[in-house]
């Protein structure tokens, strides 16, 4: 379990979710670990449930000051970063003409132009042979009504995986896209959904699911982890849908 001895790995959002769940299993693999997040209180308590000398800052993925701002911290602390996992993200689910140009440059801002210059910024830290795994989401591709905004922000992380893989070729950086399906993560709370639309949404996903459940943060860590390490040496452009079985399900009706 020790396959990320050592590396220094930085985590956007890893506060909570997936980002949390991710944190946990570097650190377990032996990794050092950077995790960010907007809210200074969770991210400290989050640090400090997590340990292991977890370095936690506060950072807002759409702030490209912050992103300075935080590149400059894990130069100091760190020098060089092994992984960078742009996790941070959220989601507004409404139809196309309920959505706010407020809410669209909200969403595009972190999701897109966010994750961007977090991977620009962090370009010069990151060591030859680092990894780079973004977030994405199998919204990027099945078209799920309410979900345009969303959707379109994913699409983006896919296609810039694919180019930033050709790009950082010649340093050996590898760079994949992780694509989940339905994971039990805060999201659909942050997106203002109460508790019994939550329960209503995954149940209807559950049914479309052939393993019949919604996924955990922790099996999306997993495959994480897997990426980062140097076990997925020759993996790079890559993109893993980790649903159970909704995508290709979907697809052949």
């Amino acid at each position: 379990m020790s396959t990320l001895q050592n590396k220094v790995a930085v985590i956007t959002g890893g506060n909570s979710g997936i980002g949390y769940a991710t944190a946990e299993e570097f650190i377990a693999r032996g990794a050092k670990v950077v995790i960010t997040g907007r809210n200074r209180t969770a991210v400290e308590a989050a640090a400090a449930t997590l340990g292991s000398g977890t370095l936690g800052i506060t950072a807002n993925q759409a702030s490209l000051t912050d992103a300075a701002q935080l590149t400059a911290q894990v130069k100091a602390a760190y020098g060089k970063v092994d992984v960078l996992f742009v996790n941070a993200g959220i989601g507004a689910f409404l139809p196309v003409e309920q959505v706010t140009e407020e809410q669209f440059d909200e969403t595009m801002n972190i999701n897109f132009k966010g994750a961007f210059f977090t991977v620009q910024k962090f370009l010069p830290l990151l060591n030859d042979g680092a990894s780079i795994v973004l977030l994405s989401s199998v919204n990027a591709f099945t078209g799920m009504p309410g979900s345009s905004v969303y959707s379109a922000s994913k699409a983006a992380l896919n296609s810039l995986g694919r180019t930033l893989s050709r790009e950082l070729a010649s340093r050996n950086i590898r760079v994949n896209v992780v694509n989940p399906g339905p994971i039990v993560t805060p999201i659909l709370a942050k997106a203002g959904m109460d508790d019994d639309s939550i329960a209503a949404f995954r149940k209807k996903f559950a049914e479309r699911i052939p393993l019949n459940r919604p996924g955990q943060s922790a099996e999306v860590a997993k495959l994480v982890a897997f990426l980062a390490s140097s076990d997925a040496s020759f993996i790079t452009g890559a993109e893993y849908n980790i649903d159970g079985g909704l995508t290709i399900h979907e697809l052949v009706g």
